[in-house]
Parts: structure tokens; C-alpha cells; sequence
């Protein structure tokens, strides 16, 4: 059986940083860096519908283990370049996830998607089971059937602030604010288990585009 997706997810707010000069750092080094790491299928980056300044980029992997290889560890964490030390520097972390694709297991990204909403968060131990069901059953699906959701997918994380992760390839910011929407995401049991969780981020996030 093949091991699900892994996913890398890292957020900062770059407002004391130089715009040109974070956006230079992020296409031309950092992601291209990456993406010469065998495992990484794919790299997106994202900006807040409501704020740009919050960037969020994404990254598809063959597994969680990619994380550990010599390749990705010779370029993260102690051993990133001058040049990440001194932009992240002048950044705001917001989240940073590492986790496994629970739903569909195996499924990356939708390429064309205009726009992403991401929703992390904890639950209580004793709704765990409940929780997991509700998602997979009723609110994963319905979401998933609403026009203008492309790609719908849970993660569950190796640690860090949020246990579970959601993420939502649309069509545009707008689909997660219509009407639709809201009607997929509110019934019985979405209001039985909502008291249950906890710590909910919730950012959208339209696909960044490099200015020429």
C-alpha cells in the first residue's frame, strides 16, 4: 500500500520586510531549492485574500519522510542559506505544518485553482473519533460538492500547534463565502461537533503571481 501524501505548509507575514526583495528570495531560491529535492511533487504559494502581506506557500510530498532526508535536512532548519536567515528574519512566522494526508491519501494540489482556503485546528481527545467520522462522512464531501471547490483534502500533523488540517482548492476566494457553501457546512451534526475543536485557523488565500 503506498504511504499518503505529505504536506509542508509554512506562513509568514513579510509587512517588515521589502516586498520585491521577499518575493526575489521565495521564486528564486528558496523554491527552486526545494523543488531539486527528490520527493517535493509541487511548490504554491499563496497570498491572504484580505491581507497580502500573509503568504503562505505550499508544498505536495511523496511522503512525510522527504522531511528527513539528508537533501531537504542539508538545506532547512540550521542549514538554511545567509540569504533565508536574513528575509525569514524579518518576518512574522503565522504557521508552519508538516503532516500527513489522511483524505483521499494520495491526491496533490489542483494546478489551476485560483484560490485556497486552509482551516487547521485541534479537538478534544474524547470527540476524536466523532470528529474523524463527521469529516470524512458528511463535511469533506459536502464541501467537496460545492461548484467552484476543486480539490478537498485533510492532513493530519507529526506535532506542532494543530492536529488536523484542511485544505480547499477553489476556484476563487469567493466560493468559500457564498451561500452554498454555507448551507454545505451547517448542519446537526457540524453544530454537534464544532464546541468540540479548538485553536481554528481559518486563512484564504488567493494563488500568488509573479509581477514581470
Amino acid at each position: 500500500m503506498a504511504k499518503p501524501y505529505g504536506l509542508l505548509v509554512a506562513g509568514f507575514n513579510y509587512s517588515n520586510a521589502a516586498e520585491d526583495e521577499f518575493n526575489d528570495w521565495y521564486d528564486t531560491e528558496h523554491v527552486p531549492e526545494r523543488l531539486r529535492i527528490k520527493g517535493f511533487i509541487n511548490a504554491e504559494r499563496w497570498l491572504g485574500a484580505d491581507d497580502p502581506k500573509v503568504s503562505i506557500a505550499t508544498y505536495d510530498l511523496e511522503s512525510l519522510g522527504v522531511l528527513q532526508s539528508p537533501e531537504y535536512r542539508a538545506i532547512a532548519g540550521a542549514n538554511l542559506s545567509p540569504w533565508s536567515k536574513r528575509v525569514t528574519g524579518k518576518c512574522q512566522r503565522v504557521c508552519r505544518f508538516e503532516a500527513a494526508q489522511i483524505l483521499p491519501g494520495n491526491q496533490a494540489g489542483r494546478a489551476n485553482a485560483g484560490a485556497m482556503m486552509m482551516f487547521a485546528m485541534n479537538v478534544k481527545p474524547e470527540a476524536e473519533a466523532d470528529f474523524n467520522a463527521w469529516y470524512d462522512q458528511e463535511h469533506r464531501p459536502r464541501l467537496a460538492a460545492v461548484p467552484g471547490c476543486l480539490c478537498a483534502r485533510r492532513f493530519r500533523t507529526e506535532g506542532g500547534t494543530h492536529k488536523y488540517i484542511a485544505i480547499y482548492h477553489l476556484e476563487s476566494p469567493a466560493v468559500c463565502s457564498s451561500q452554498a457553501w454555507k448551507e454545505a457546512a451547517d448542519t446537526p451534526w457540524t453544530m454537534k461537533i464544532r464546541p468540540q475543536t479548538s485553536d481554528r485557523l481559518r486563512i484564504v488565500l488567493k494563488r500568488y503571481q509573479r509581477k514581470i
